[in-house]
């Protein structure tokens, strides 16, 4: 089973950027069509974006399509997001798993890394 773990995470104005980071043991990773969601204060765990196995296709939630940008490093076990434009609405724990559809595989979520956008 695939381990996560998510950083790079923290408190920024609105406008500015973050890149997060979801590290992922195992040799299976190059495989997975992985993605991100987040969870704002009070509502549910969302889909955010999500990239197939070798970088070729990739989807977006329409709240962030045009402002952040999806990658992965299959020779680092590495999924990023890099968020630009960042809104205060946008303030959420931030958490990658493997995804189908727009919906998480795994119940085993890693710690999440929390983004907090100042207005």
């Amino acid at each position: 089973q695939v381990q996560l773990a998510e950083s790079g995470g923290g408190l920024v104005q609105a406008g500015g950027s973050l890149r997060l980071s979801c590290a992922a043991s195992g040799r299976s990773f190059s495989i997975y069509t992985m993605g991100w969601f987040r969870q704002a204060p009070g509502k549910e765990r969302e889909f955010v974006a999500r990239m197939n196995f070798d970088g070729g296709s990739t989807m977006y939630a329409d709240s962030v399509k045009g402002r952040f940008t999806i990658s992965r490093d299959n020779a680092k076990n590495t999924l990023y997001l890099q968020m630009d434009s960042l809104r205060p609405e946008d303030t959420a724990v931030y958490y990658c798993n493997r995804v189908s559809g727009v919906q998480a595989i795994s119940n085993a979520w890693g710690q999440g890394t929390l983004v907090t956008v100042s207005s």
